[in-house]
């Protein structure tokens, strides 16, 4: 039998400065959302990756009196490393300074060209350097963007532009059927308002005398490529290099936050449907983080780094942390207090203890083979409903209601009082479940709990009683922050 395939996408990172925790966010919940269709037994494509031309980049490297390309070199480097700490299983990290990317995009360009769906002309709006993005009058709060707090630059100059206005029948359509889903329903609404707005024909290149850091157009070496129309193609390539596109495209999800939902909900889809190739599945759209009510942004320079976090607390600890605290699709503030709390009171007291406690007896007394009564309280399809809908906090909610229900049990049944190995046996079967489900989220510690206990990770393994096998106490899984 065929496995249904799974393919998830981040947005690719622009590379203009270390990774902040917002980058790390999203992709842990795309690894979280990767291995629970892991789990499902699909076979998963999970990609992500730098976005590394523009101005933005030149200017930076340049302040920095480096080259551009070794500049983004030390960048990708970082976010790799960061991702490596986190436990990220991702199938591939785009680069668009990969020689295969660079030459796919000149490839749809022409294409583009050729279709005169790309026209040269000129074109006038507000820029925000910080943004990369063009903002209409209505988008500026008193004269500002009011993301990076400063005036937009207003430019007219030579261009080729892409025939997005061609486009916005046939997207609204798209969205307003949900063959293009986009979650949650406040960001849709917001999509639509924008469209039905009316959408103008975009600027897809730059003058190289300006920024020279770009893919060049085939079709006029006096061009460079705007970096969105460059970055979107990362999806494709990231298929294409490994020779993966027929079988993953197109996207089941893709991930990304609020502030860049308009460009990839209006001009990503076009260029698909330029392209004649098929759109996403689902665009979920995940909220800002806030410190102190600001929004986090490598821009603003109020970012917290994960990697410091990671160092500091752990990756499970980080990880947890982070799709337990915030309703995914919402925005959320973060602290180290927070974390540190759920560390203790759930992850070491909650989690932790049931381990050790339930470990430590069945070492002592054994376990014998019955039926797991205790597995009952276990709201299995709810907790799969919750994953399938990108419900990740509520899924954890409900997992670890059934880790209190263990913790209960233990109390009331006293087995090391009774040595009853029955009821050691129903709480090590919880046990499995509990690992199997906790992987998607603290994988290293469900790995863990796999030869600790004896189980394989897979959905189907819940429901297989464990095989009795002899069970020693380990090292304790989470101690306490002070």
């Amino acid at each position: 039998m065929v496995k249904k395939k799974f393919y998830i996408t981040t947005p690719i990172y622009y590379a203009n400065a270390s990774i902040h925790l917002g980058g790390a966010y999203t992709t842990i919940a795309a690894d979280v959302l990767a291995r629970w269709h892991k789990l499902l037994g699909e076979e998963v494509f999970f990609l992500t990756g730098t976005d590394e031309h523009g101005q933005k980049i030149q200017e930076t490297a340049e302040k920095e009196g480096v080259k551009p390309k070794e500049f983004v070199d030390k960048i990708a480097n970082e976010f790799k490393d960061a991702f490596k700490m986190l436990n990220i299983s991702n199938d591939n990290f785009v680069r668009t300074t990969d020689k295969i990317h660079e030459e796919e995009v000149k490839k749809i360009l022409q294409e583009l060209y050729d279709k005169k769906i790309i026209y040269k002309g000129y074109y006038e709006a507000y820029y925000c350097v910080g943004c990369e993005q063009y903002l209409n009058e209505t988008d500026l709060v008193d004269g500002k963007c009011p993301l990076h707090k400063r005036e937009p630059e207003l430019r007219k100059e030579e261009s080729y532009l892409f025939k997005l206005s061609s486009f916005q029948d046939k997207l609204l359509k798209l969205i307003k059927t949900g063959k293009y889903c986009i979650l949650p329903e406040a960001r849709r609404k917001e999509v639509i308002d924008f469209i039905e707005g009316g959408l103008k024909d975009i600027s897809i290149s730059r003058l190289k005398k300006k920024v020279y850091w770009g893919i060049e157009l085939p079709f006029d070496k006096e061009h460079t490529c705007f970096v969105w129309v460059d970055a979107f193609w990362n999806y494709l390539t990231g298929l294409i290099e490994k020779k993966k596109f027929d079988k993953f495209w197109p996207a089941n999800v893709q991930l990304m936050a609020k502030d860049i939902i308009r460009v990839h909900a209006t001009i990503w889809p076009a260029l698909l449907l330029a392209t004649e190739n098929k759109l996403p599945e689902t665009l979920f759209v995940h909220g800002y983080f806030t410190i102190d009510g600001q929004k986090m942004s490598k821009s603003l320079g109020n970012v917290i780094s994960p990697i410091y976090l990671t160092e500091k607390y752990g990756a499970e600890s980080v990880r947890y942390y982070l799709m337990r605290n915030i309703p995914f699709g919402q925005d959320g503030d973060v602290s180290e207090k927070a974390l540190i709390e759920r560390h203790n009171n759930e992850l070491a007291n909650k989690l932790g203890n049931l381990i050790s406690r339930v470990s430590t007896l069945a070492e002592k007394y054994g376990i014998e083979k019955c039926e797991n009564k205790l597995i009952q309280k276990l709201k299995l399809k709810e907790i799969e409903n919750l994953m399938n809908n990108f419900e990740l906090d509520k899924a954890l909610n409900e997992i670890f209601a059934f880790i209190d229900a263990c913790n209960e049990y233990v109390q009331n049944k006293k087995p090391w009082e009774t040595q009853d190995k029955k009821v050691l046996y129903e709480l090590c079967d919880s046990i499995k479940a509990i690992g199997i489900l906790l992987w998607p989220f603290i994988p290293n510690v469900s790995e863990k709990l796999t030869k600790q206990f004896g189980f394989k990770i897979t959905l189907k393994e819940i429901e297989k009683p464990l095989k009795v096998s002899k069970i020693k106490k380990e090292e304790i899984l989470f101690r306490k922050i002070g």
